[in-house]
């Protein structure tokens, strides 16, 4: 029988010099989906999938996170003297219980893998998921149920994959298939950030991960890859060679590029469409615009 998996790393130490100057006063993942910032929506992925403890990979600058999941007794009291109830409610969503979050520090940024190594000791011997809060993924069950409840039957190592334009596989780390078992892919390796002449496939990792507590050893002792930075996908290419199962997974939905600007913005539409409170008004709001730039054209 395998291990439940009830811990996951978020790596939240990078600067998000691509939304800069917002991120000059408040982490990227506190920047807003509608009314909910990014590392809500991958708190609540996890929780949808069985994650109880919740460890964050740090830096200086991001203290505006640990405040977001503390609780507000004067923002609280205030609602409830005002009878917002469905307020009052939306607020309860961010509260994580006393202990459920862990913060480390990564001083230095040499990248993912790094980051995720900073949390080990906190891991142990146990499976573990890791989640990059820049992919927001729209599924049913979210991608992170999906993958858990797979991995459930498979065991080994899990990355959730999705097809990308050869043109873009440079940008990604591109999955090296060793065989098709329906929405699963048996991986003979990983290749971080390949040129697209030589990519081994256009199936590539994105931002949610399950693994074995071997990967920690391999990043133990990797060396700089790709872009001079400890690379997690090298570490999960490590546990391929050794002999390790590592699988790809293709998962139900749409994921969103939030790292761009030109993803964020998609998000933006395809969430606020998705709003029963928002959709109706939204999307009018959105055909008249076309409208005027088509015949302003």
């Amino acid at each position: 029988m395998q291990r439940k998996v009830t811990k996951a790393i978020l790596p939240v130490a990078g600067l998000g010099t691509r939304f800069l100057p917002a991120t000059k006063s408040i982490p990227k993942e506190i920047l807003t989906l509608v009314d909910r910032p990014l590392i809500q929506y991958a708190i609540d992925e996890a929780r949808a999938a069985g994650i109880e403890q919740f460890i964050f990979v740090t830096s200086r600058g991001k203290s505006a996170l640990e405040d977001y999941f503390d609780e507000a007794p004067e923002l609280e009291e205030a609602l409830r003297r005002s009878g917002k109830t469905a307020l009052l409610e939306a607020l309860a969503a961010t509260d994580v219980a006393s202990g459920a979050i862990a913060y480390v520090r990564q001083h230095r940024p040499l990248g993912l893998g790094h980051a995720v190594r900073c949390a080990r000791h906190l891991v142990g011997d146990e499976p573990f998921a890791v989640i990059l809060t820049d992919d927001v993924i729209a599924g049913d069950p979210p991608c992170l149920q999906q993958m858990i409840e797979a991995h459930a039957e498979t065991g080994g190592s899990m990355v959730a994959a999705t097809e990308v334009p050869r043109a873009a596989t440079s940008s990604y780390g591109i999955l090296d298939i060793a065989g098709e078992m329906g929405d699963l892919v048996r991986l003979r390796g990983v290749v971080e950030k390949p040129k697209p002449e030589v990519a081994p496939s256009t199936l590539a990792v994105i931002g949610r991960y399950i693994l074995t507590p071997r990967v920690m050893a391999h990043l133990d002792r990797q060396t700089p890859g790709a872009g001079g930075e400890i690379q997690l996908t090298d570490a999960i290419a490590e546990e391929i060679r050794a002999g390790g199962q590592v699988f790809g997974f293709r998962f139900r939905g749409r994921r969103y590029d939030c790292g761009s600007k030109a993803g964020f913005l998609q998000a933006t539409v395809a969430f606020g469409l998705a709003r029963p409170d928002l959709g109706e008004e939204f999307h009018a709001f959105l055909e008249e615009e076309v409208g005027f730039r088509r015949a302003a054209e």
